[in-house]
């Protein structure tokens, strides 16, 4: 345990949709557009998110085909990252941002969003 892995996990969460992309993936994992649906922002931006999450040991990735499936670390590297995301499950549920988030994830979730050349998932 270190000072740079404690700051890399709080440098994590200091972004608002960063925090709101673990809530959503506290209810199962999603892929990049499907996140992007659910926040209303670029893919590029999503992608920066998650691979901030990534690096601090928040999110752990899936590939399957040419999609990657995102979902909270299921084996923390970091006692920080297990206590923050042991903690997360109870904190900001009755966030009015969040509740909505969660409330639209079964809409959105394998609604065949992504295309990439044609190729629809869901």
């Amino acid at each position: 345990m270190s000072l740079k892995e404690f700051t890399g996990v709080t440098k994590a969460l200091k972004n608002s949709n960063r925090v709101k992309i673990l809530k959503m993936l506290q209810h199962g994992e999603l892929c990049v557009c499907e996140i992007q649906v659910a926040l209303g922002i670029s893919q590029a931006g999503v992608s920066k998110h998650l691979a901030f999450l990534t690096e601090a040991g928040l999110v752990d990735r899936r590939k399957d085909g040419l999609w990657v499936y995102y979902r909270p670390a299921e084996t923390p590297r970091s006692p920080y990252v297990a206590m923050l995301l042991g903690n997360l499950r109870f904190w900001l549920e009755t966030d009015e941002d969040i509740a909505k988030l969660i409330k639209r994830i079964p809409d959105i979730r394998g609604k065949n969003l992504c295309d990439v050349n044609g190729m629809k998932h869901g």
